[in-house]
């Protein structure tokens, strides 16, 4: 996307892009729900405040700021969904596989919902109902779903449903009837509910038996006890490894795969981060040069204290720098 330069800032750049940058954060995690890609979201916010400083004497305030914001980074959005595929996650693409079967070629990155950083799209500080919603709506499962509605329904729920606008409100942002809102949210609904989302917990670090629990994972993950890591896994825990369509859906897959195509993770240490409300972790294996090299961003799913899913999201050249996690650490 294009960078914002000197002549494009109106004529009070202070104020009026301290004005902007206090909504970057929603509008961030707006087109994070609408693109699937926190990269592309970055963008999307990017390229609407560049629109909005070039017409920001055109703007008359006949709406607020915030909405004008919102109607911009939407037509940004929808622009970027025009024409191409929706993204996905690997289990949305191919049956569960067995861990002896060949890993397949890599799809590339525009395939796949990717993560997002929580300090991106979640508010540091507020309501803490709030702050909850906020993790429940960037959700890795919910943000998969929402990419099986056609753009804008999906800007439709998100805005009625996670936003909690009017239907009146975005009727006028998408410049339709709101009988036609209206429509749309019934049609997008019903997608969403078809699909049976399961529930997850949001990242708790005041909740001492979630905390408890992901020690034990991280505890169970560096040792590379196999025992003890399926032991807080579901039955029919999700183990996933994008760019790569496989996945796997059981116990003895995971063993098979930990100890046999995945063995070089063992003696990996685990850095804490957050993603998409969830608990996550940057992963470092061993290196041959020595050391630790990044491996991959990992992003737990954890209810009713057991971990449902771990996704493995191997692009750290990209991921890690987003992230803030360091390119290397010493063994």
């Amino acid at each position: 996307m294009e960078e914002l330069t000197a002549r494009d800032r109106p004529a009070h750049p202070g104020s009026d892009e301290l004005r902007l940058e206090q909504h970057r954060t929603e509008l961030t995690a707006y087109a994070y729900r609408m693109l699937g890609s926190g990269f592309e979201a970055e963008d999307a916010v990017q390229e609407a405040f560049l629109r909005a400083w070039k017409s920001f004497e055109q703007f008359e305030g006949r709406s607020s700021l915030r909405s004008w914001l919102y109607s911009i980074v939407t037509n940004v959005c929808l622009d970027m969904l025009g024409g191409r595929e929706r993204r996905a996650r690997p289990m949305e693409l191919a049956p569960a596989r067995s861990a002896d079967i060949p890993l397949p070629d890599p799809l590339p990155e525009n395939v796949w919902v990717l993560p997002v950083p929580d300090d991106r799209v979640v508010p540091e500080s507020g309501d803490p109902s709030e702050v909850l919603e906020a993790r429940e709506s960037v959700r890795l499962a919910f943000v998969a779903a929402l990419q099986h509605l056609p753009p804008r329904q999906r800007a439709v729920l998100i805005l009625r449903e996670v936003l909690r606008w009017k239907a009146s409100e975005v009727a006028e942002l998408l410049d339709t009837s709101v009988a036609s809102v209206n429509s749309a949210l019934q049609r997008a609904r019903a997608t969403i509910e078809s699909l049976e989302i399961e529930d997850a917990e949001t990242l708790r670090p005041t909740d001492d038996e979630q905390r408890a629990l992901l020690d034990r994972y991280v505890d169970a993950f560096e040792r590379y006890d196999m025992d003890s890591l399926t032991s807080l896994l579901r039955e029919d825990a999700t183990w996933s490894m994008p760019p790569y369509e496989m996945w796997l859906h059981t116990h003895e897959d995971i063993r098979a795969w930990c100890l046999g195509p995945g063995i070089g993770c063992r003696g990996s240490r685990l850095l804490a981060v957050e993603a998409n409300g969830m608990p996550a972790f940057g992963q470092f294996k061993p290196s041959a040069e020595g050391g630790l090299e990044p491996w991959s961003l990992q992003v737990l799913e954890v209810s009713d204290g057991r971990i449902d899913g771990i996704s493995f999201f191997l692009d750290t050249e990209r991921l890690f720098p987003q992230f803030g996690l360091p390119r290397r650490l010493d063994g």
